[in-house]
């Protein structure tokens, strides 16, 4: 997944150790209410009990979408192994009386974020306009990290793991082998287009009175040759 450039800004390094227990990631559609959902199956790891973590995006209407909420799993992390906060140790002040380090529990980033999105308060009134944006912009990148996950990681898994759907977000990239061909047929009407120049210049040299030895006109090297098969020029046969 950190071949994605979207889903590249979601992982941090501290995630991929847990990321390598992943075996599998699947969605299918709900109807009651509208939407769809992701499973992530996890093989058994230090980090977490979960086996499958479940995002579930609720649509207001599925042919629109507009996103009404999105609901994930519970992590339920070993003691320690939350990879979604971090603890940090302050030394305690010189002179006081309380000697351990003073320790502090913070949020930090990390992939499995995506299984805590954020959540619409149920009375809007409560929230003023910048907050309401900040929330809102939230919402659509937590989507747009659901839908590619959906629409590219899934259906192109292999080719992401192999590197070969590298920042190629249409996949256009995966099959140009009609482009190829179509420049193979340009070189080749050009190497025609060639050839006939050729003989056309063969035509006015044979109406042209002979010239002295040693002067006789270059000829353009064909571009493939059979060295085994190919026979000497008369000039090197006869020394």
């Amino acid at each position: 997944m950190k071949t994605n450039e979207v889903l590249s800004e979601e992982i941090q390094e501290r995630d991929e150790a847990a990321l390598k227990y992943l075996k599998d990631i699947k969605w299918s559609r709900i109807e009651d209410p509208k939407g769809f959902k992701l499973d992530f199956f996890f093989d058994t790891n230090p980090f977490f009990k979960n086996s499958v973590l479940t995002k579930t995006y609720h649509m207001v209407d599925e042919d629109d979408p507009i996103l009404e909420k999105a609901i994930g799993t519970e992590i339920e992390w070993y003691p320690g192994k939350n990879l979604t906060q971090k603890i940090l140790k302050k030394k305690p002040k010189k002179g006081s009386k309380n000697t351990k380090p003073i320790t502090k529990t913070e949020d930090c980033e990390s992939f499995f974020n995506f299984f805590n999105p954020p959540q619409v308060p149920e009375d809007d009134d409560d929230i003023d306009e910048d907050t309401a944006d900040e929330l809102q912009s939230q919402m659509e990148h937590d989507y747009d990290i659901g839908t590619t996950i959906r629409d590219k990681i899934i259906p192109h898994a292999v080719s992401w793991f192999t590197g070969e759907a590298v920042q190629g977000e249409d996949f256009g990239e995966l099959g140009d082998d009609d482009e190829d061909d179509d420049d193979e047929d340009d070189d080749e009407d050009d190497e025609d287009e060639e050839e006939d120049d050729d003989e056309e210049e063969d035509d006015e040299e044979e109406s042209k009175p002979a010239r002295k030895s040693g002067s006789g006109r270059r000829h353009k090297a064909p571009q493939k040759v059979s060295q085994g098969n190919a026979e000497q020029p008369a000039e090197c046969k006869q020394q």
